[in-house]
This record gives structure tokens, sequence and C-alpha cells, in this order.
């Protein structure tokens, strides 16, 4: 592990820090150019179910039930200070952390505080565990309330100069449903799990007597931090692809001022493997992801700018979400990487994977990633 580990993300003279009034889903609070009747709808059926029957398979009274359980206690802490205007985890960092101890306990070294670290965030649920500096760059350049539609400069305590990056798989069984209110549940199942995660973490950490601000959606970009965290690589679906579970993870994350060895980033060949399968654009319904080569181009003002990377559409991404009153997923049921990668034949086409082989690898996988019936989850659950 070094200690300050350089980012290999490509960024050119236009590069500016993304503001968080851009993300989509604020901007379908505000932008009424992406704000319909199909979003006020899509909202509020996290609220109340849809209770008709009259629906096709997947977007079923029950389906949605379940959907809005497993995103209750996301919800719950979300809301805790909503009087106050915030949305934690979402536009806001956090706040529901005790006092620790006024003294900070001392560690042997950083590499045995950085090994226990991430041993105890695995105790305490998270799948893949991370550390990378706090790179001003993936810092949002304002924070945006929903509440009163205000936006204001984002500051953040500048001793915080480690970020403990987390990813936790989310259900497969689940996934293979989409599109469907029942895959929804994986996405609800993952903030709900990373929120546990983070939360109880961090709490480890006051109580060591040091600072930690736990962050879901908010305070800054994830994928990059994770990238840098060397957790995964970057992916043609503008995801993150993890060498365990693929796409399959939501990403979590806890600014600290714990004196952490930092990870390299690391390269398994998504790169190479992503520039000849367009898998995921051919599956996009509203043809939201791109097949064109990484590029500088920004889409819309919901792309960061003066990044070289694939970009997806947001726009087409989120309208094809309201019109179907639940988030899609398909673009993680058929990527390659979406494989329960314990399997010794999927282990072997991981490292197939970052050879010429790829080439083959892609034509079998045709035969994958189909999509499974809500009603066999709900027969075989």
């Amino acid at each position: 592990m070094n200690k300050e580990n350089k980012s290999k993300i490509k960024n050119n003279e236009t590069f500016e820090k993304f503001n968080q009034k851009n993300d989509i889903f604020n901007r379908s609070l505000w932008d009424k150019t992406v704000r319909s009747k199909k979003t006020e709808k899509f909202y509020n059926d996290y609220t109340k179910p849809p209770e008709s029957e009259n629906r096709p398979e997947g977007y079923k009274h029950k389906d949605y039930a379940f959907r809005n359980a497993t995103w209750f206690m996301s919800d719950t802490f979300s809301n805790i200070h909503k009087n106050n205007g915030r949305a934690e985890g979402f536009t806001d960092e956090f706040k529901v952390q005790k006092p620790g101890t006024k003294s900070k306990y001392i560690f042997k070294s950083n590499k045995d505080l950085t090994d226990e670290i991430k041993i105890i965030a695995k105790k305490l649920g998270a799948d893949l565990v991370g550390i990378t500096k706090s790179n001003p760059k993936w810092i949002y350049s304002h924070k945006y309330r929903r509440a009163t539609d205000e936006v204001k400069p984002n500051k953040i305590d500048s001793s915080l100069n480690r970020v403990i990056v987390i990813a936790n798989q989310m259900d497969k069984d689940l996934i293979d449903t989409a599109p469907s209110a029942l895959s929804g549940s994986a996405t609800g199942l993952g903030y709900s799990n990373d929120l546990t995660t983070i939360l109880s973490l961090s709490q480890y950490i006051i109580n060591l007597g040091y600072k930690a601000v736990p962050s879901q959606n908010d305070t800054a970009l994830s994928i990059p931090l994770a990238i840098e965290a060397g957790l995964g690589e970057y992916a043609r679906n503008g995801l993150l692809i993890t060498k365990k579970f693929g796409p399959r993870v939501r990403i979590s994350k806890i600014f600290t001022d714990l004196p952490l060895e930092c990870d390299k980033p690391i390269s398994f060949g998504v790169k190479n493997y992503c520039s000849i399968c367009n898998k995921c654009a051919d599956s996009c319904p509203p043809r939201a992801i791109s097949f064109d080569k990484p590029s500088f181009k920004q889409i819309n003002k919901s792309n960061i700018k003066g990044i070289k990377k694939w970009s997806v559409d947001a726009e087409k991404c989120f309208k094809f979400w309201a019109s179907q009153s639940t988030d899609c997923s398909i673009c993680i049921r058929v990527c390659p990487y979406n494989k329960d990668f314990d399997k010794l034949t999927h282990k072997i086409g991981i490292k197939l994977a970052n050879t010429p082989f790829r080439y083959i690898l892609i034509k079998l996988d045709n035969f994958f990633g189909n999509r499974k019936k809500p009603s066999e989850w709900w027969a075989n659950k």
C-alpha cells in the first residue's frame, strides 16, 4: 500500500467540480425539463405502494410493498432531521453519531490501524473496503437543500484527509428480475445495509477519539473515490466494476482523520472488455448508454465536466425510471461481470477477460444474463 495514491482518472482544462444541485434526482425536483407527472408518481409510489393488481408481473402490489420495505431504514435515517431541511445520506452527511472520547487511542503503526479498520468494517457488514485520500476534485462544489431549493458552498473539515470507501453487494437473485419493482428491492436493501455499516464504523472511530463523517450519496462523488481506493474499475454503464461482485454493489464512504495507509487503484481488464462489449448499451431501453469510446464529452449538466470516461445520459435514464415507477438495473443484470465469482468457472472467466480470449467470452455470455421472472423469485424465495 502506498501512502498517497494518485488518481488515474484523466481530466482536462475544462474540468469543474460537480454541483450537487445538478444530480439527476435533485434536478427531477427543480428542473422542468426533467420533472413531470410521472416523476411525482415515481416518488409517491415509494411512500405508498400501488395497490392495483392490473399490472405486469413484477409491478404488482406485493412487489412494490417489498421494495418499499427494503427502503424503510434508509428512509427513516434520511428523514431524521427533516424538520431542518436535511436529507441525510442523499444531500447531507449523517449527524446521528454520539460523542466519543477526548483522548485519541494510539495504534502501534498506521499499517496496524489500517488492517484493523478493514477487519472491523467487515465485521460490521462491509463486503469490500478500500482507503484513499480525500481528493478535492470529487468533493461537491456546492450542496443542495431540496426543501428550500437552496444552494450553498460545500465545506468539509480539512483534517478529514482520508476516506474509507465501502462497497456492499446487492442481491443477485433480485437484480436478475430487472426491470421490475421487485428488482428495486436490491437497491433498497443495499442502501439500508450500507447505512448500518457506515454508521456503526463511524461510531467505532469516534469512540477511539477520532473524527468520522459517514456519507452515502452526499458530500462527494462515490465512484471516483472507490476507484482510487482500489475497489474496482469504471465501466461503460457508468458504474463501478468490482472483482468479486461486478457492478452489483452499493458504495458508501466515511471521511476521517485517522492516519490510514491508502490503497492503490487496480486494473483487471474492465476497460479492454467494455471497449468491445456493448451488452449494456444494446440492452438499455432508453438508449442512455453510449456505444462510443471514452471521451471528455459532457452529455448534459448531470455529467461532471472535463473527465475522460464513458458517460451515461442521466436524463434519458431517469425518465425511463419514472415511466416504470421504479429504478431499472437492466445494465447491471446483463453485464458479463454480474456473476457469482465464488464459482470456479466464473473465477476462470474473469481472468480470461483480461486476455484475447475476451472475444470468446463475450459470445459465450450471450447465453447468460436472461431475466428471471419475478414469479419465479416469489416461488423460490
